[in-house]
Formats: C-alpha cells, sequence, structure tokens
C-alpha cells in the first residue's frame, strides 16, 4: 500500500509539473489569433498610460520582457541583449496603435499585411548593448548563438553604434549592435548563450534562457 501511494503521488507530481505548471519559449509559429492577442497585449497598458511617466514605464517594461543577460536596472554596464521576437514586434504595434489613437481620437489599428508580415518573418533580429573602453570597442564585432555543443551563426550583423559616454561605474562608453539569426537554426525552447568577440580579442557572454521569453 505504501508503494502504491507512493506511485500515485508521483504521478500527481508529474502530471502538476508537466499540465499545470507553464512554461514558455520563444514562439516560432503564431496563428492570426495568437498575432491579435499579441497586439492587445502591448496595446492595453499604452490605451491607460496617461503621463508621460506612465509611457516611460510602460516602455521599460517592454523592453525587460525579452531582454536576457544583466538587468540594467541593477547592473548599468552590464552586457544584454533584446530579442525582438515576433511577439515583441507584435506588441510594439499595439503599442503604436494606441499611441496613434490617442493622437487622433479614433481607433487606429495596423493593416492585416503588416500583422502578417510579422507573423511570416523567418529571422529573429537581437539587439546587443555593452560596454568597453573606449568609443569604437564594438566596431567589428561577431555573434554566435551556442546551445551545448550546438554553434549558431548569424546570419546578418549591423554596424556597431559609436560608444557613448557611460555616466555610470564599469568601462567608459557603451554601445550597441543588432544581429539577425534564423529561426530554423536554433532550438527555440533550450537553455542558450549569445557569444560576443571584439577585435581586442575580448569575449563577452550573454546567458538567454529562451524557456522563460516569448
Amino acid at each position: 500500500m505504501v508503494a502504491r501511494g507512493s506511485l500515485v503521488r508521483g504521478l500527481l507530481t508529474c502530471f502538476f509539473f508537466v499540465f499545470i505548471t507553464p512554461t514558455f519559449a520563444i514562439d516560432v509559429k503564431l496563428t492570426s489569433e495568437e498575432a491579435q492577442k499579441a497586439l492587445e497585449a502591448g496595446r492595453a497598458p499604452m490605451e491607460k498610460a496617461n503621463s508621460p511617466e506612465e509611457v516611460k514605464k510602460v516602455l521599460q517594461h517592454a523592453s525587460m520582457a525579452t531582454r536576457v543577460g544583466a538587468d540594467p536596472e541593477k547592473d548599468a554596464c552590464g552586457a544584454s541583449a533584446i530579442l525582438r521576437t515576433k511577439r515583441y514586434r507584435l506588441e510594439a504595434f499595439g503599442r503604436q496603435e494606441a499611441s496613434e489613437s490617442k493622437k487622433r481620437k479614433t481607433d487606429i489599428r495596423m493593416p492585416d499585411e503588416f500583422i502578417r508580415k510579422v507573423i511570416d518573418m523567418p529571422n529573429m533580429e537581437v539587439e546587443v548593448q555593452l560596454c568597453g573602453d573606449d568609443e569604437y570597442f564594438a566596431e567589428g564585432a561577431l555573434i554566435e548563438l551556442h546551445q551545448g555543443s550546438k554553434k549558431v551563426k548569424a546570419i546578418d550583423i549591423g554596424k556597431a553604434e559609436r560608444g557613448r559616454k557611460n555616466e555610470g561605474s564599469g568601462p567608459a562608453y557603451r554601445s550597441r549592435f543588432t544581429a539577425v539569426f534564423a529561426y530554423e537554426s536554433f532550438d527555440p525552447h533550450a537553455q542558450s548563450v549569445f557569444v560576443v568577440n571584439l577585435q581586442d580579442g575580448k569575449e563577452v557572454r550573454i546567458p538567454a534562457d529562451f524557456s522563460k521569453v516569448k
């Protein structure tokens, strides 16, 4: 009886974690209905924001939703990356809808072709933010996505911004650049690391748990 009771408890525990505990991952495929829900998720908080301070808070929260690596609120010069996933872009569209609707005092909605274009996007853009010792430190930076033994190269890397003075502690300059990864080339559920190689030989690693990103 004891063994049987333990078995039942074990099965119930598995059921709880598999079926009750929410799990996330980067959404590679979205339905039109899911896209509309993402638009609403971006639109609703912006509609409620009635002051510049409230708008700023909405935008800050949005930037954190798909950010991996350091939290800029706690580590202003820690390396981080914003993953511009399909949901990220749709929610940004929703915020834009709300802003334009307020300005024009009428409901503004994105055309269906814009939404379809996002749903069909084959690639994910990543914006990398990091600090270094001179204003050109990020020039020529290379980036890969590591998932266990698998190394995924970016299909495109944008030119790094000229470094801006860092007013806080740490290295003297802040910069950022974008990179593009094909959705089909990586596991959207996996524990991952973005590995940035700078021209001076330094390596910067940005942990990315895709299971916590939509």
